[in-house]
């Protein structure tokens, strides 16, 4: 009784301190930090990178191991059935002083305006065009610009190498124009083959870059061309101040995908022209496909490919720090 009546009152019914349970304070201290931890306050721990590790084992067997393999057999001296040997940066001196690797460098660079720049330029205009009027049937011409994307290369490049040919549907129109001695076999030509296949890139490409464009385009308000044509802003003038700010970011991804592709070019000269007239449309993953596959020179082809993913990889970083300070 004694005891009940020198308790203070402001003790009288509070929850047990944690001192008096298992582990005492010390006990009360980590379920503290156990709470925190649950309510995100704390450091995560180990378990985000346990959700990221099955993707990161996937993209590491797939992607980091081929490229690391590739590195690795580009110094080598091997045929891909004697024991390989070291040749250190042979591969490297003998590619670049190799002309052949200089000419599939031009015809890169030819690729590269006709899949990359003059889409991108194309699509840019007709976008812009688009985005200042109303157009019925706008999904319709969308999925026609897109078609050709969608099919095969090998596809594509078979039915325009027919499309090509000296009795083909080119040729009947040049017959029939301007007379049958001004028929060509333009896939024979020195002077014509890579041009026309260029024209065969910009047509599949060309799709693809005008919808990403238009995508972007469809998503700038209404009112900033109001706004643009009450200041007097001509087409032009309304074209670089409203449409090529809102289609920014397609633009860059669009750029970035297609001077990959363009790089990358394959089979739509593998398929039409294996490579000729003589080296007039041979690309480099053509020469990196004929030294591994044909040459049997393992380690000179992984150089070519090492090179070209350099290449590629300088410019998607100057295709985004272009447009990252414009940003």
């Amino acid at each position: 009784m004694t005891a009940l009546m020198t308790t203070p009152a402001s003790t009288v019914g509070a929850p047990p301190s944690p001192v008096g349970r298992p582990g005492g304070a010390s006990w009360g201290r980590k379920r503290g930090r156990r709470a925190r931890g649950i309510r995100g306050t704390d450091r995560p721990g180990a378990w985000p990178y346990l959700l990221i590790l099955p993707g990161f084992a996937f993209y590491a067997a797939f992607v980091l191991l081929p490229i690391f393999e590739t590195g690795r057999l580009s110094f080598l001296d091997w045929n891909g059935l004697t024991a390989p040997r070291w040749s250190g940066f042979d591969n490297y001196r003998a590619a670049l002083s190799d002309p052949g690797t200089w000419r599939a460098g031009l015809v890169a660079l030819a690729f590269i305006l006709f899949s990359c720049v003059l889409p991108v330029l194309v699509a840019l205009v007709l976008a812009g065009l688009i985005a200042r009027t109303k157009i019925r049937g706008l999904t319709f011409l969308r999925f026609v610009y897109f078609l050709p994307y969608t099919i095969a290369l090998a596809v594509v490049a078979i039915a325009w190498r027919w499309i090509y040919a000296t009795d083909g549907t080119v040729n009947l129109f040049v017959k029939a124009l301007l007379g049958a001695d001004k028929a060509q076999a333009y896939l024979g030509s020195q002077d014509l083959a890579l041009p026309a296949l260029g024209l065969v890139a910009f047509w599949v490409m060309f799709g693809f870059v005008v919808v990403m464009l238009l995508s972007g385009a469809q998503h700038i308000p209404r009112e900033l061309y109001d706004a643009a044509r009450a200041d007097g802003a001509g087409p032009v003038r309304e074209f670089f101040a409203v449409t090529v700010p809102g289609v920014r970011q397609e633009l860059r991804v669009s750029l970035v995908l297609t001077f990959i592709m363009a790089l990358r070019t394959f089979d739509l000269p593998l398929m039409t022209t294996s490579g000729g007239p003589g080296y007039a449309t041979t690309t480099p993953s053509l020469i990196m496909y004929r030294d591994v596959f044909l040459n049997m020179q393992i380690g000179r082809g992984a150089t070519v490919a090492v090179l070209l993913t350099v290449v590629i990889g300088a410019g998607v970083i100057v295709i985004n720090r272009v447009f990252r300070s414009k940003d």
